[in-house]
């Protein structure tokens, strides 16, 4: 005897069009590039010589969330592999509508002195926290740290620090010659310029020593400021009471989740702008030299999270904490881990790539 079938028939498989297919399959590379993106590891390129010689301008990184944690995203509503503005345009990538907590997931590390850090800039206004430009500088100074710089050594905790070992300082050099651009790139020297009695360079000890052996070349002086010569833009910008500089700056304690400091009219310069800007303290001012939070005078605070000290290898040309103070921990993107590519711009075109530089780890 035949059955009949008096359940529901299966409907015919309907075929997906070509057109659909395709945006199926960018749909799926995009989120999967997007988690990539944001827990594992993200490509960054080096656009100035901050970190020369360690890191050069044309160095393309690749950056690893998982050392220290991939962050969960504070600003949702973004278009998928922007940062802050649509590709080839000024067009703003994201809307700051809705903003959330950030929340760092559990990383295999934690940041350590001399790691070469990517980071938010702290400084910059007109962006949410996650969104603003990306920096790359070298821990010097970790939470709970007491930093010193004396005559451009880094003392921690009254202890000098091991340098970087493509450490750039500055120099003049005094000559009657005209020195082509070869001159300097043919030594490994890459940032450099002209001046009234010679030229300016960025490099290491090494390269100025073997520079000034030359007979061109009448002398080779190491630039640096003296103690108590108040530079313009350091940290914390109040020469009356920190006459610092990038060569002779300190002591400075950074701050460290659950510790506490006096506020006082010294103290209150070093740490307003952690309180005010990164600690999200909703009711906090600075009012006639004295901090209110809630309307309450407090004589002192304990810091919710950790900070860190940055400095760029490029000593004598770097932006970095010397001017602008600490990277707050939810600022902390990741660690450099090593160059996939590099460019140098100076070059011509066969020898547009540094072969000797691909795929190198970083140091």
């Amino acid at each position: 005897m035949k059955l009949k079938f008096r359940g529901k028939q299966p409907k015919a498989q309907v075929k997906k069009s070509a057109a659909r297919e395709w945006a199926d399959a960018v749909m799926f590379a995009v989120v999967a590039a997007s988690i990539i993106r944001w827990a594992t590891f993200e490509a960054y390129a080096i656009p100035t010589p901050s970190m020369e010689g360690s890191l050069l301008t044309g160095d393309y990184l690749f950056v690893s969330k998982l050392h220290y944690g991939p962050r969960t995203p504070g600003t949702p509503l973004q278009v998928p592999l922007t940062h802050q503005t649509i590709w080839g345009s000024t067009i703003a990538s994201y809307s700051d509508a809705i903003q959330l907590p950030s929340f760092r997931l559990p990383g295999f590390s934690e940041v350590k002195r001399n790691d070469a850090v990517v980071f938010n800039y702290p400084a910059e206004a007109g962006h949410p926290a996650d969104l603003k430009t990306y920096y790359i500088k070298r821990c010097i100074g970790l939470a709970g740290d007491s930093l010193a710089i004396r005559n451009g050594q880094v003392y921690i905790n009254g202890n000098p620090t091991e340098n970087p070992a493509q450490k750039q300082t500055a120099y003049s050099v005094t000559t009657d010659r005209v020195l082509n651009d070869n001159f300097f790139l043919s030594r490994d020297i890459t940032d450099f310029y002209r001046t009234p009695v010679g030229y300016e360079m960025h490099t290491t000890p090494d390269k100025a020593k073997q520079l000034a052996a030359l007979d061109i070349i009448q002398d080779v002086k190491l630039l640096q400021s003296g103690v108590g010569e108040a530079a313009p833009g350091i940290f914390p910008q109040d020469p009356e009471k920190y006459s610092w500089n990038t060569d002779n700056f300190g002591p400075l304690y950074i701050p460290k989740s659950g510790a506490t400091v006096a506020i006082n009219e010294n103290t209150l310069p070093l740490y307003e702008r952690v309180i005010l800007a990164y600690e999200q303290n909703q009711n906090a001012a600075v009012r006639s030299g004295k901090l209110y939070i809630d309307g309450e005078q407090v004589n002192q605070y304990t810091f919710k999270q950790n900070y860190y000290f940055m400095m760029g290898d490029n000593r004598h040309n770097s932006l970095d904490s010397r001017y602008w103070g600490f990277v707050p921990e939810n600022h902390v993107v990741g660690k450099a881990v090593f160059v996939w590519m590099s460019l140098d711009a100076n070059a011509g075109l066969l020898d547009k790539v540094r072969w000797s530089r691909l795929f190198s780890m970083v140091e």
